[in-house]
């Protein structure tokens, strides 16, 4: 099975840097691999991370994800690349595909940055939600910073 995950910096901080982002994303791939699932990209902007991964059906992509997450950010802490506490927004967005859309969304993943000259990340994440046809209240899906 293929599946995009989603997720977001903690308020939608604007902290992955240029400087550090590359070494993240080979992390973020790497803790995927460790849970037996094949990393195919890991791509993202300063605020949100894309991961195109393939599992198996005896995997769940909650486990998945609650390593990546919670893994990347203790390396991030600990590496100490953002000058203060790192932390990813609660929750994550899982979009599965079939094997003849993945070098289409494999190129989508790739090509973030350009991406994001013409969207922010959340008219992006409600345009996938839209196209999952998955329903949401717009309230409940960015936290902002209080």
């Amino acid at each position: 099975m293929y599946c995009q995950a989603v997720f977001a910096v903690k308020y939608r901080r604007a902290a992955i840097r240029d400087d550090f982002k590359s070494k993240l994303f080979a992390v973020i791939g790497n803790l995927i691999n460790e849970m037996g699932a094949k990393t195919l990209i890991v791509n993202g902007h300063v605020d949100h991370v894309h991961c195109l991964f393939q599992f198996y059906p005896k995997q769940a992509v909650s486990e998945i994800m609650q390593s990546a997450k919670a893994k990347s950010s203790k390396w991030l802490n600990e590496s100490k690349l953002t000058g203060c506490r790192f932390e990813w927004q609660s929750g994550y967005g899982a979009f599965t595909y079939s094997e003849r859309e993945i070098s289409a969304v494999f190129e989508y993943v790739k090509n973030q940055e350009r991406h994001h000259q013409e969207m922010t990340f959340q008219e992006e994440y409600r345009k996938m939600l839209e196209a999952h046809h998955i329903e949401f209240l717009p309230e409940y899906l960015f936290k902002e910073l209080e």
